[in-house]
This record gives structure tokens, C-alpha cells and sequence, in this order.
């Protein structure tokens, strides 16, 4: 058993991958979005910052379903836990298309390598009370959802037919 690193819901995609490279076509079996870690670009974008937690959670698959997976492959013993965060996919009261004030398309972004974490959270920043943010990506920006659900904001998403996610953000009412 390698020991090196113990997978965890926290563990970073990146991190499993390269601790046990045998990893990357289990995560691909069974998250098949994941087939995308073998673009260059999303591999060092998103699979950088991406738990496995958040994977589990654009798969649609059960976090401990997930991690017990790769912990059999490598030889650990498996977990049980009930911590599957989820993300808000029914149209919440506050939504309200005239209300969208800012908007990013991240697919372009990404393409070129780069992160869309730190435009979005500028954008959010600035947003006006009471107004909505509406973010385009190719997948489910699951790090970008909670990193924006841990400074007080509210979102709502929904998947698109072209396979793109809709996210709206909006500042949580105290």
C-alpha cells in the first residue's frame, strides 16, 4: 500500500492522480466527465483545485460511493460518511431574469488556460445588493460554488443540453 497520500472527500483530484496515476482511469469510469482530465488545460486548471468531493458532486454520484472506489483500488480502508454537499438545481424564490446585472462566460476563459475563480469573485464583490450574477462554464464549477456559498452568497444552477452549466449568484439577505 502506498501511503504517500490517504484519499479523502477533501483531496484534491490533481493530488490523487499524481499520488496514483492507476487513479485517473477509475475517476474517469466512474465520473465520465471526468474524461476531460486528459485536456492539458482542465488538468491544470480544474483537477488542480477540484475535491473529490466536488467531483463526486458533477458526477452525480454519492461522495462515499466515490472515494471507497479509489481507496479499494489503492488499497485503503474504506469510509463511511454522509457529508454530500449539494448544490441548489430548483429554481429559488430570489431568481429573477431582470435582475441580472453581470455576467461572465468562463468557457473561453478556460480554453486558454485560464482560472475564472478569481474574475468571478471580483465580480461578486462589486455586485450590487439585491442583484444576480450569471456564470457560463463548461462543467460544474463545483470549487467556484462553494467558495462563493462560503462568502455569503446564494446560487442556483442548471445544466444546459449543450452540456454547459447556467450558475446564478446572488448575495445572501442577512
Amino acid at each position: 500500500m502506498n501511503d504517500q497520500l490517504i484519499i479523502t472527500p477533501k483531496t484534491k483530484v490533481l493530488q490523487a492522480i499524481e499520488a496514483y496515476p492507476q487513479l485517473e482511469d477509475i475517476l474517469i469510469g466512474y465520473v465520465p466527465a471526468f474524461e476531460k482530465l486528459k485536456n492539458p488545460v482542465l488538468r491544470r486548471t480544474v483537477a488542480k483545485i477540484a475535491t473529490l468531493q466536488q467531483a463526486a458532486a458533477i458526477g452525480n454520484v454519492k461522495v462515499e460511493d466515490l472515494i471507497n472506489r479509489l481507496r479499494t483500488e489503492i488499497g485503503q480502508d474504506l469510509i463511511t460518511q454522509n457529508d454530500n454537499h449539494m448544490y441548489v438545481t430548483e429554481t429559488p424564490a430570489w431568481f429573477n431574469e431582470s435582475l441580472i446585472a453581470a455576467e461572465l462566460d468562463a468557457r473561453p476563459m478556460l480554453a486558454a488556460g485560464e482560472h475564472p475563480v478569481n474574475q468571478v469573485m471580483a465580480d461578486l464583490k462589486i455586485l450590487e445588493s439585491g442583484k444576480i450574477y450569471k456564470l457560463t462554464a463548461p462543467f460544474l464549477p463545483a470549487p467556484l460554488i462553494d467558495k462563493a456559498s462560503s462568502m455569503n452568497y446564494a446560487h442556483w444552477m442548471k445544466n444546459e443540453d449543450d452540456g454547459s452549466y447556467i450558475i446564478y449568484f446572488i448575495a445572501k439577505q442577512n
